[in-house]
């Protein structure tokens, strides 16, 4: 007889996860990332980089004092750092590169320069001359821009995204069910 205090049946379910990264390591150029979020984002910057820089060599002789100077170091290497990691997407430099965590570099250096332009904005809409606050206009913009990208940065490496490339998370289930056999 069976045990009353033992169920006649226990199903055991074993789960596999697998992922499969699958990236093409030729470098070759792709138009396509313009037209995707992070694209949009990294033009946005570098154009409020371009423009705030502008902004600051247009006021004269005011341009070299200590806040027009940091305004620009901040859009100045902005604009490279920026331009040279579109061109790296462009190029898919960064799917070649895949080992090297470019999300968290990405997102560490988003969030820096949000905190830069925070504070060079700051310094030129404090000065009171009108290309130092639309200067400080085009700081502040260029900071939410980069905060939003930070923030997107984040998304993608709380979900374990690549930079550029494909992962493929594949999960299968197996499930048996047994049934003790009738003891005599």
């Amino acid at each position: 007889m069976a045990d009353p205090g033992f169920p006649g049946q226990h199903t055991t379910t074993t789960t596999i996860k697998s992922s499969n990264t699958t990236v093409d390591t030729t470098i070759r150029f792709d138009s396509a990332y313009i037209r995707t979020i992070p694209g949009y984002l990294k033009i946005a910057e570098i154009a409020l980089n371009l423009l705030g820089f502008i902004c600051i060599e247009a006021s004269g002789g005011f341009a070299y004092h200590s806040r027009g100077a940091w305004f620009n170091f901040v859009a100045m290497t902005g604009f490279w750092i920026t331009g040279i990691l579109l061109g790296f997407y462009l190029f898919h430099i960064i799917e070649r590169f895949y080992k090297i965590p470019w999300i968290q570099f990405e997102l560490g250096y988003c969030a820096l320069w949000a905190g830069l332009y925070l504070i060079a904005a700051s310094l030129a809409v404090s000065y009171a001359i009108e290309a130092y606050i639309a200067a400080g206009f085009f700081g502040f913009c260029a900071m939410i821009v980069y905060g939003i990208d930070a923030f997107y940065k984040y998304q993608a490496l709380k979900t374990g995204q690549l930079a550029q490339g494909d992962r493929m998370i594949s999960r299968q289930s197996t499930t048996t069910v047994t049934t003790p056999s009738a003891y005599p």
